[in-house]
């Protein structure tokens, strides 16, 4: 390990920092696209569908390799037409879109699922009660929506995480790409292949110990069945 922790703990940054910005791209897009497929205006519901349905039925990496490159010609084709200099997608964004785009899909069904699930009735009460529209969301629907959300987020996020170590063969220095070199230079690759596993797990476990105090806090005055 000597020499050697600056690179693998540069790496884990990349990572978790790929992770946590993919998350909130796909949660973004997942927020629009489930409010597109709960939308009346069939144009942009079909549309919401057909995105789900394609990012859902082709496998990760390759929809990673299509959209990494498909980015860059399609900056390429730009720059050509424009008559500006070469320019390369930095890896690291590459990886955000990329990341993003995928578990978009999978958080739409997510927040979708999570808004159908709250009892119209319950709403209904709240408007009864006077509330206004922003009360009512901010403090019936919202809470209620992380509720039944949460366990999908929380799964969705473990994958997204763990699907980071696809973006390494785009050629982003991340933990994976960081441990393989060391691995290779070193002589000693199932010791570093270990060690990028213990950092994953590293993260995963607190990523649960922070989301299982989320589920807890949205859960409260909900009684738990007995067995």
């Amino acid at each position: 390990m000597q020499g050697y922790i600056p690179l693998i703990c540069q790496g884990a940054l990349i990572t978790i920092s790929l992770a946590v910005a993919s998350l909130f791209l796909a949660m973004a897009l997942g927020v629009i696209c489930a409010i597109g497929k709960l939308s009346k205006f069939k144009p942009v519901a079909l549309l919401c569908q057909a995105y789900t349905s394609l990012i859902r039925g082709v496998p990760d990496l390759v929809l990673m390799m299509l959209i990494f490159y498909g980015l860059q010609l399609l900056l390429n084709q730009i720059t050509d037409f424009f008559d500006i200099g070469f320019i390369e997608i930095n890896p690291l964004v590459a990886g955000i879109i990329t990341l993003g785009f995928i578990y978009g899909a999978y958080f739409t069904e997510t927040f979708r699922g999570a808004y159908i699930s709250v009892p119209k009735t319950t709403l209904d009460a709240a408007f009864a009660l006077g509330l206004r529209k922003s009360q009512v969301f901010r403090y019936v629907m919202f809470p209620l929506m992380m509720r039944f959300a949460l366990p999908g987020i929380t799964n969705n996020w473990l994958v997204v995480l763990k699907a980071t170590a696809l973006v390494s063969l785009l050629g982003l220095s991340d933990l994976v790409r960081a441990t393989k070199i060391v691995g290779e230079a070193t002589y000693a690759p199932l010791f570093f292949a270990l060690i990028a596993g213990a950092f994953y797990l590293f993260f995963t476990s607190i990523s649960n110990i922070v989301l299982w105090k989320l589920e807890k806090h949205y859960s409260i005055g909900i009684a738990k069945a007995k067995l």
